[in-house]
């Protein structure tokens, strides 16, 4: 999941703990080019105040709109942007058409535990769905597994998973490690710097970005990674990267990898073995050298290899399928 899906649910709780009436739009399908995927959402209240994207920005400035004209009516109800849509004729300017589920949530305890069990499911606490019956008010979540579509359709219900937003945890800040956060960013995860040494951090100011002063092995060894965690080490320093490679093969991260040599990393893998105690299996699960083969000079050209790495694992791409 996006890192912005949990800003949009973060959101709707904070909104849900004053008592505020609020509306919760999902992208279901979409239909040619649209420049969201389903399940983007976007929460806003009835002054127009909002968090999130369901488009490049015009799908928002009509919903808005029509949201502070007080022309919606509060159920839970499918509009569609794009031909066939919405009677204004609203059409968007790359052609496509977006089916949006948009629902009203009055406010109370009941809807404060509604987006707080979501954000502990974006949290990676577990992987859920949400159930919501058309035309009416009522919706509920329940546990499911952590495969399957993200978004169907049975009649009048829609179901709708989450699970844990992907993440990334850089072991150590370098000029890499940079590039890492800005690419990763972009790319809708959530991004988490395990920096000690304060004198490295002094001019780091990427937004969106948590700063950790701490070992990154004691931080993974204390809060874990999820199934959506890419864990990279980009110092050259063993303290960083050994102690990060033992403790994040203990996790369920789906991508762990160091920066060295061809050679240097035969090096490591064989420290990682003799005095870690890893087998071949854990070794295994370490991509070192990291990074996709771009014969990469510069720290950018080597982060956009790390990142296109991490892609090409999270979207279940072989190597030999390059």
């Amino acid at each position: 999941m996006d890192h912005l899906d949990l800003l949009v649910i973060s959101q709707a709780k904070k909104w849900a703990a004053e008592s505020r009436s609020l509306w919760l739009c999902t992208v279901l399908t979409t239909y040619g080019s649209a420049p969201r995927s389903p399940g983007a959402m976007l929460v806003a209240l009835p002054n127009g105040e909002n968090r999130g994207s369901l488009s490049g920005g015009c799908i928002e400035e009509d919903f808005l709109e029509r949201l502070t004209n007080g022309e919606l009516e509060p159920i839970n109800q499918i509009i569609r942007y794009g031909d066939g849509g919405l009677p204004s004729g609203k059409s968007l300017p790359c052609g496509g058409v977006l089916d949006i589920l948009v629902e009203h949530f009055a406010g109370g305890p009941e809807v404060l535990s509604h987006f707080a069990i979501l954000e502990k499911g974006l949290l990676g606490s577990y992987s859920c769905r949400r159930v919501v019956l058309l035309k009416g008010l009522v919706r509920q979540v329940e546990r499911c597994r952590s495969d399957g579509p993200r978004i169907d359709q049975q009649g009048d219900r829609v179901f709708i998973r989450l699970g844990a937003v992907r993440r990334l945890i850089v072991a150590g800040m370098s000029p890499v490690a940079e590039y890492c956060a800005s690419f990763a960013i972009a790319l809708g995860y959530e991004v988490i710097i395990c920096e000690p040494r304060e004198e490295y951090l002094k001019n780091f100011s990427l937004p969106n970005v948590q700063l950790v002063a701490q070992l990154p092995a004691l931080y993974i060894s204390e809060f874990g990674c999820h199934e959506s965690t890419a864990v990279v080490a980009l110092t050259h320093d063993p303290k960083f990267d050994d102690l990060t490679m033992i403790e994040a093969v203990r996790t369920k991260a789906f991508y762990i990898g160091a920066m060295g040599s061809a050679k240097s990393s035969v090096k490591r893998k064989e420290r990682l073995k003799r005095l870690g105690g890893l087998g071949d299996d854990d070794l295994s699960r370490i991509q070192a050298p990291i990074g996709l083969n771009l014969d990469s000079k510069t720290p950018a050209e080597i982060a956009l290899a790390v990142m296109a790495d991490i892609v090409r694992t999270a979207n279940g791409v072989g190597r030999n399928d390059l």
